[in-house]
């Protein structure tokens, strides 16, 4: 095959792969503007366009994370003492009793009595909550945070 065809069928193949774009207008204060320039170019966006695809992408899934129904990805992440009584036994059944919604779990070691938990979590948003709250409740957790992100579909 040529390096002309070549270019050509890989020209159309990306064009196919490319979502379709729309063009916007959007109106903006000089002073809000300069400052969203300044944010972006600090976090290392190379054009607008994909600061703002982005800034949309969060809202959107930040509504959608309100819906119970909504299939999410969580990390749940727990501080404990290790020493502390069937914490960890209770921590393991609960994740056994949920096993289609837990992917995967990373335990460090913080010090010498400190321990941090990071569990990774997919299923439907109400339901990852419910057992992300009984993890961050359990006896002998001394501090827990549950990040949620939406995956898509309801």
């Amino acid at each position: 095959m040529s390096q002309a065809k070549s270019k050509i069928r890989m020209r159309h193949r990306h064009i196919r792969d490319r979502k379709e774009l729309e063009r916007i207008g959007v109106s903006l204060e000089k002073e809000l503007l300069n400052g969203f320039d300044a944010l972006i170019a600090g976090q290392g966006y190379q054009s607008r366009s994909e600061a703002i695809r982005d800034l949309l992408r969060r809202r959107l899934s930040a509504e959608q994370l309100s819906n119970p129904k909504a299939k999410v990805i969580a990390a749940v992440h727990l501080v404990y003492n290790h020493h502390s009584t069937r914490l960890m036994e209770k921590l393991t059944d609960l994740q056994h009793r949920h096993l289609l919604e837990t992917i995967c779990t990373t335990h460090v070691h913080l010090d010498a009595h400190d321990c941090l938990e990071i569990i990774v979590l997919k299923g439907r948003a109400g339901e990852i909550k419910k057992m992300a709250e009984k993890m961050l409740s359990t006896k002998g957790v001394k501090l827990g945070k549950v990040n949620f992100v939406y995956s898509g579909g309801s």
